[in-house]
């Protein structure tokens, strides 16, 4: 399964970039998580979660990315935002869903309070 995960972290890349986004830092990982992409698009720094689905009948990619996901992306992207040099950056969560009729980007996917 890492092996279809890389590959759709790779092939998401090249579309963000593509859509004009600046990737600054892929699997960056931490004791609770792990970020896929790190960009920066227009001055926003975007933390990118990456998911893939064969079929449609396992539901949208998109949607599995739940709560409790949610809250360990934050953690991670946090522990980056602390080494990035501005630290008060605009930033916000993306999802990119890989199926087998393309790629969706989905901008600020989702908001964690705290």
């Amino acid at each position: 399964m890492r092996a279809v995960g890389d590959v759709a972290e790779a092939q998401a890349a090249a579309f963000l970039e593509r859509q004009g986004f600046k990737v600054v830092a892929r699997n960056v990982a931490a004791r609770t998580g792990e970020l896929d992409i790190v960009a920066l698009e227009r001055g926003v720094l975007c933390f990118v979660e990456v998911r893939a689905r064969s079929r449609a009948k396992w539901g949208a990619a998109e949607e599995t990315v739940g709560a409790q996901k949610q809250r360990r992306l934050a953690r991670v992207a946090e522990r980056f935002l602390a080494s990035w040099p501005d630290r008060d950056a605009k930033c916000r969560f993306d999802v990119v869903a890989v199926t087998p009729d393309g790629m969706t980007l989905i901008r600020d996917a989702f908001r964690v309070d705290g």
